[in-house]
């Protein structure tokens, strides 16, 4: 999908004027958080979301008065979503509207948050990898999908995602980004090993995980151990991916449940790092 900078870069492009709405701040319980941001067209069509419903509704309406108004570039409100909207949220929400021309395109990523998407390396262009992709498509991932069969990808893919096709699938091992969470379900369980292990060795990617069952993972163990990796190495493995509870081997099942994974891991991750900023500000 492409991300809220790149529509609001095509919104002036096209129609020379755009307003980018903003949740500053929230108090009490919202439907987004604060810095969700949307984009808005003079014909209403838009990108991004700051919780849907009534807010939302009010604030498109909003956005397009405000479009033809030429006596400020930005306004701000704040909406008390049970009296004022009717929602049982019972929150505060503070919204910032900023009508940009397309003479301020030169600051528009300093006005457009920052994703904060995670990087995905996903090995295996076959039924299961087919499904996550399009799992994954509205989330928020950046995939770089690997398999050396470049005939397996289908024509089209989602924005989010990168297909590549090495004659040495183990060096996308060795380019990933730190924090990368890795995906493996390649055709082969020989090169299925030969990618977890690569990918273990490094302990600067968020997760290493396998498609499988127990006793794959049991042989894999074993094999691992052999190739003298160590047991803290290993037990960041997760063999088999997915959620083992959905009753279901459908691709489309399984992706589900590795997106699910996924969004735990971020959202862990995430966390972290905001206590970690916590702690050095304290500091």
């Amino acid at each position: 999908m492409r991300d809220l900078l790149g529509h609001l870069e095509s919104f002036l492009a096209k129609d020379g004027v755009a307003v980018l709405i903003t949740i500053v701040s929230v108090q009490g319980s919202s439907p987004r958080e604060a810095g969700a941001q949307m984009v808005v067209r003079a014909d209403g069509r838009f990108a991004g979301t700051i919780g849907g419903g009534a807010l939302e509704w009010q604030a498109l309406g909003e956005a397009q008065k405000f479009l033809h108004r030429e006596d400020a570039a930005f306004l701000e409100k704040t909406i008390v979503l049970g009296p004022d909207l009717g929602q049982c949220c019972g929150g505060r929400v503070q919204l910032r509207y900023e009508r940009l021309l397309a003479s301020d395109r030169r600051r528009l990523p300093s006005l457009v948050q920052q994703s904060n998407r995670m990087p995905v390396l996903m090995f295996g262009a076959g039924h299961v990898g087919r499904a996550l992709v399009l799992t994954l498509a509205p989330l928020p991932f950046d995939v770089r999908w690997v398999d050396p069969r470049r005939s397996e990808f289908p024509s089209v893919f989602p924005d989010n995602v990168t297909p590549v096709s090495p004659s040495d699938p183990l060096e996308e091992v060795n380019r990933a980004a730190p924090e990368t969470a890795v995906l493996i379900f390649t055709h082969s369980h020989a090169l299925d090993l030969a990618l977890c292990g690569a990918a273990l060795k490094r302990d600067d990617l968020a997760s290493v995980g396998v498609i499988g069952s127990k006793t794959k993972r049991a042989r894999f163990v074993s094999q691992l151990q052999k190739g003298g990796l160590s047991a803290d190495q290993i037990t960041r493995l997760t063999c088999p991916i997915g959620l083992p509870d959905l009753g279901s081997k459908e691709p489309a099942a399984i992706a589900a449940g590795i997106a699910v994974q996924l969004l735990r891991e971020r959202a862990q991750r995430s966390a972290s790092s905001l206590f970690d900023k916590g702690e050095r500000n304290a500091g």
